[in-house]
């Protein structure tokens, strides 16, 4: 069995509340899981205590026990200082401007500045 951490949405449309759970992998989203172990209200500003409560004892329980957080969360306990902090890419390479465009935006900048 694959146990995940992970979010469960909860709350109102256009109103999300995300509860923090484990869960089996094959589980869906918002279905069965194993244990409840924190919160997330993305509607509270970032500096806000409440955005993200953490269950730090339990998490860690499960952490050794083999679960895996998905990327949102493993960022939420990487903060909390229960996991190594992940790699975090802000702009994926994909989205990048290709070759082409990176030679004309030089020469653009260049015919600007000179």
């Amino acid at each position: 069995m694959g146990l995940k951490i992970r979010l469960a949405r909860a709350g109102a449309k256009k109103r999300p509340y995300y509860h923090i759970v484990v869960a089996d992998s094959r589980s869906p989203r918002d279905g069965r899981f194993i244990e409840r172990v924190g919160s997330y209200n993305p509607m509270l500003p970032a500096e806000h205590a409440d955005r993200v409560r953490l269950v730090n004892e339990r998490i860690t329980h499960w952490v050794d026990h083999g679960a895996i957080a998905t990327d949102r969360v493993a960022r939420f306990l990487g903060k909390a200082g229960l996991i190594p902090m992940p790699a975090w890419n802000e702009q994926p390479h994909q989205s990048a401007p290709k070759k082409k465009a990176q030679e004309r935006a030089k020469e653009a900048a260049a015919a600007a500045a000179g």
